[in-house]
């Protein structure tokens, strides 16, 4: 039996690049001795993971890491206790490079990269778009289009494959090249004139002719174009975005690592007990609104409608986004006062203080630092009575992330539908936008596709945007009329203005995964 062990312990730490010394694995194999098989590979895992985030100066492990890590993993289960809603927020997402030579991401702080600063350096922005770049290309060159054919297959199967391009392959070509995709970045490296970009070269292209499939093509998002070269100009036939990938084929590929973030979702992602829970769970639900203003009158009554009409059965969280005043950049006290109103008004309900979550992101013209991405949450100082009042009240960044049960949950709040509709190359013809919309986000893996002067982000901060792999929801929070959509297995939804839809909302039920538009009459 503890040979089996032994053989599952030192497999399991290969397969993420780390050996273990003999002591360290027989200290392993003593820790695990006790737990039932059922849990095991879960807590190999969680430890690996633990492991990961250690400076590591070797990939050969010794037993004084190891003993490290089962403590904090020990500590960390004891503060967990048996909780299934987690917020984390968007300063402390893991930070993962993919590496091509060893087809893996490994955590940065393995690599030796030096911990992220919102003030980032030039290299910063550089890896920025790298990153980007190399997440797409790797989720490509695995799709069924662009994979090699094995040998000894049909020869027809050979003719349905796509082989990807560098740019540095058109720019060394002195002929005419004819029928050529290449994987890389719309940019504009001089006024009204348009590039592909990828780490090997830029190269000037033609789209006057061009067709677009389904998306929002902006300026620096990722693209699979298609056609000819010659002298010294691409000529697109088509625009396409990278094929999108399901969580669950992304996890077959590069195992439980937690690139979400959070306390141990590799562990809950994959956990019978949280999926019997979140079945168990069916009266569950999350109640999504935006741009709660609360200095306006009528959507304090409007609220007060919805708190007594959940009162009776609360939902797991409320999740108010903002601007939470109607007016921008209004006077701190002024803020300050509104929240407390509202703390008032939300303790005239004690089943829903007592029983359900609120949860608050900040808006582009909430007070606070700038508009920037990640936006931090409000300030302590805005908010610090509520949260004394109401205890399950959490303040988070911009965007942020839930961990519920088994699912993942990506919320932003940001007119981002708006601003990509802005700067579009060329607008959909059929004008739906919630499919171009949603189509972008999941093949892009990234909340925001857009230039840094549109969309400002910190550089070193760009991770807490990936939507890689796909979560199972993604929360839009925007201006633009409320809509959702699912593909890939992922649901991007928009519960719109809360005051300028005639107080409509959305509501999330885990357990069917159903989306429920609502609304608050007169």
């Amino acid at each position: 039996m503890a040979a089996k062990l032994k053989t599952l312990v030192v497999s399991a730490f290969k397969m993420h690049g780390l050996t273990l010394r003999s002591e360290a694995c027989k200290y392993v194999v003593e820790v695990l001795g006790p737990v039932n098989e059922v849990e095991r590979e879960d807590i190999i895992d969680k430890i690996i993971e633990t492991i990961q985030k250690q400076p590591l100066k070797s990939s050969l492990i010794d037993r004084s890491v190891c003993e490290t890590a089962v403590q904090e993993c020990n500590t960390e289960h004891e503060d967990e206790g048996d909780s299934i809603l987690y917020v984390i927020d968007a300063f402390s997402v893991p930070r993962f490079t993919y590496k091509s030579d060893r087809k893996k991401f490994i955590p940065n702080s393995t690599l030796g990269i030096s911990k992220p600063s919102l003030h980032g350096t030039a290299e910063d922005k550089a890896l920025l778009f790298r990153d980007r770049y190399t997440v797409l290309q790797q989720r490509t060159q695995r799709h069924d289009l662009f994979s090699p054919a094995a040998v000894g297959t049909d020869p027809n199967e050979h003719s349905k494959k796509f082989q990807l391009k560098p740019i540095e392959y058109l720019l060394g070509s002195t002929s005419k090249l004819g029928e050529i995709i290449v994987l890389g970045m719309l940019t504009q490296l001089k006024e009204g004139k348009w590039y592909l970009e990828d780490p090997t070269g830029a190269v000037p292209i033609d789209v006057s002719e061009a067709n677009f499939h389904v998306g929002l093509f902006t300026e620096n998002c990722f693209v699979l174009a298609e056609g000819w070269y010659e002298d010294g100009i691409f000529h697109v036939n088509a625009f396409g975005f990278p094929p999108p990938e399901p969580s669950n084929t992304t996890r077959s590929y590069f195992g439980n690592i937690n690139m979400f973030g959070g306390p141990s979702s590799t562990s809950l992602k994959s956990s019978a007990k949280m999926k019997q829970q979140e079945e168990d769970n069916q009266d569950a639900m999350f109640v999504f609104m935006s741009d709660v203003w609360l200095d306006q009158v009528k959507v304090m009554d409007k609220l007060r409608v919805l708190f007594t009409g959940y009162s009776e059965f609360p939902p797991a969280m409320f999740v108010f986004c903002g601007n939470f005043m109607s007016t921008p950049k209004s006077n701190i006290r002024l803020v300050k006062e509104a929240f407390d109103n509202l703390a008032a008004l939300i303790c005239d309900f004690p089943q829903l203080v007592e029983n359900s979550k609120f949860l608050f992101v900040p808006g582009p013209q909430d007070a606070g630092m700038g508009t920037i991405l990640p936006r931090p949450p409000i300030p302590n100082s805005i908010t610090e009575d509520l949260c004394r009042k109401i205890p399950n009240a959490v303040f988070a960044t911009n965007p942020c992330r839930l961990q519920y049960c088994t699912q993942e949950i990506v919320i932003f709040r940001e007119d981002i539908v708006t601003k990509m509709c802005r700067n579009c190359i060329k607008f959909p013809a059929d004008g739906d936008v919630p499919k171009h919309f949603a189509k972008t986000l999941i093949s892009q893996g990234h909340l925001c596709p857009l230039p840094l002067h549109v969309c400002p982000v910190y550089w070193a901060y760009d991770n807490s945007l990936r939507l890689y792999p796909l979560p199972d929801l993604v929360i839009c929070a925007d201006k633009y009329d409320p809509f959702h959509t699912t593909s890939v297995d992922c649901t991007i939804v928009n519960p719109g203005s809360f005051p300028r839809t005639d107080y409509s909302f959305k509501v999330y039920m885990p357990a069917t995964r159903q989306i429920e538009d609502s609304k608050i009459g007169d």
